[in-house]
């Protein structure tokens, strides 16, 4: 079976892209984006030429980019071609050269993508038909298995080695089943021109470290090693599949859903003893696996600690026997943390205000249900402000007994849905104050009082 009919039978198979959708080429003049021109011309594909300068070598560079220009003669589709300062970029992303250039290419590939309107003739009812616009790269199996190989090595754990995938998004990768040496091949059969780039036979790159030193090195012990790799690939994809079926069954039992939060047991997460199952959840939430070690420790905390995802406003919040995961900034959110030295903090009921005060001899306490004043020696933070539960209970002020809360509401005429309106602040599992109604009798300023922490409630409302 010769290259091209492997070819289409490949998109087929993985189901690529059809006849009728517009393709726009990565070609950047080697023989690999050549050889991918060369068969989609073959094939009868609909295709642009897009072509990134990086302007990282000099005149060899400038050559590329003439070199490809000429490509649209050729074949007679259009070329598209993108400068970057790529050196300029990376510096002011502090990142390297390679990621640099990664970044860029395709974050210019994907706004052609959105702002090309391709179209393409119906050859049945002679009308145009709306196409995908899609974008194809010429990575192939060498590229696969060197990329596994690097991310073994980084630590990246199952889906790194996966490999490259052949869709993702709006990016096909129709060559990743064949070798290099075929690519070179076919070009030599079909005469095709193509440049080199001389920064391949450098190994200072890590990518040419693997490809011109290792994988030859372990060839010459093993010598089907690039295949055995490639076939590692596709067992590490079916491995993927059962290994995220057994998760998402263990994240269906233990993730519960409270509005925006999410909460999950203590002691069954952790009573897996499995890092990777922490990984798995944390990860969704902006949390990398630096964190699983936070996390476990967080199990033996006490209420109110958390951890902040360095990625995104969620938090992990140890909260009694839960972790709860919630976004740092939100009115909606049912458990809230107060850290020390907040002074104002919005919520679904209203808002707060928190501040300290020295006690002085004619200072009068107050006597609005709206106001809170607590002895601030007895506070320790952070602080838990929640919506109330059945079993929670507390000392109301003037009361030397507990009561629960749920009681409370009865003796107050609380009906059921101003119930569910109500809110606590907690301290390690101690509540503090039943917001706008009373504060616990353990924490009331007395003779001995220094300092007192005033939390005011405003719900908002008028009239």
């Amino acid at each position: 079976m010769n290259l091209l009919t492997r070819f289409q039978q490949f998109i087929r198979l993985q189901n690529l892209f059809q006849q009728k959708d517009k393709l726009l080429l990565a070609v950047s003049g080697g023989v690999d984006s050549i050889v991918l021109c060369e068969l989609c011309k073959q094939a009868g594909y609909n295709f642009t030429i897009a072509h990134c300068n990086f302007q990282l070598r000099g005149q060899e560079s400038e050559r590329d980019e003439a070199f490809v220009t000429t490509m649209g003669d050729k074949y007679g589709v259009e070329v598209i071609i993108k400068k970057f300062d790529t050196e300029k970029y990376a510096a002011e992303k502090k990142i390297s050269i390679q990621e640099a250039a990664r970044n860029l290419r395709y974050g210019w590939f994907a706004e052609l993508v959105k702002s090309l309107e391709f179209r393409v003739q119906s050859p049945v009812h002679n009308s145009e038909l709306r196409t995908r616009n899609l974008v194809l790269t010429a990575h192939h199996a060498d590229d696969n298995i060197e990329t596994v190989l690097m991310n073994f090595c980084r630590g990246t754990g199952l889906k790194g080695l996966e490999g490259i995938p052949a869709i993702q998004r709006d990016i096909r990768r129709p060559l990743l089943n064949f070798w290099k040496e075929e690519l070179i091949q076919f070009a030599i059969e079909n005469k095709l021109r193509f440049v080199e780039d001389s920064s391949n036979l450098s190994s200072k790159y890590t990518r040419n470290l693997f490809r011109n030193e290792i994988i030859p090195l372990v060839s010459k012990v093993y010598p089907q090693v690039k295949q055995n790799l490639l076939d590692n690939i596709d067992r590490f994809k079916e491995i993927k599949k059962l290994y995220t079926t057994s998760v998402n069954e263990i994240k269906k039992k233990l993730l519960k859903p409270k509005g925006q939060e999410i909460h999950i047991p203590v002691k069954q997460l952790i009573g897996y003893k499995n890092r990777a199952l922490i990984y798995e959840i944390i990860s969704e939430f902006g949390f990398s696996e630096k964190h699983i070690d936070e996390v476990i420790k967080l199990a033996d905390s006490e209420s109110g600690k958390f951890i902040q995802s360095p990625n995104s406003e969620a938090r992990i919040i140890k909260f009694r026997h839960w972790f709860i995961v919630s976004p740092q900034k939100s009115s909606k959110l049912t458990t809230i943390v107060v850290e020390q030295g907040t002074r104002t903090l919005q919520f679904d009921a209203g808002n707060l205000t928190i501040e300290a005060a020295t006690l002085h001899d004619d200072h009068q306490l107050p006597t609005n249900k709206c106001v809170a004043a607590l002895d601030a020696d007895k506070i320790t933070f952070p602080l838990i402000l929640r919506k109330w539960k059945e079993g929670d209970y507390f000392y109301p002020l003037g009361m030397k007994k507990k009561k629960k809360v749920a009681r409370f509401f009865i003796d107050q005429k609380l009906s059921k849905t101003d119930r569910e309106k109500v809110w606590l602040i907690e301290m390690n599992k101690k509540i503090l104050w039943v917001v706008g109604f009373r504060i616990d009798e353990r924490f009331k300023v007395s003779e001995k009082t220094k300092k007192v922490l005033k939390i005011t409630f405003n719900s908002g409302q008028t009239g």
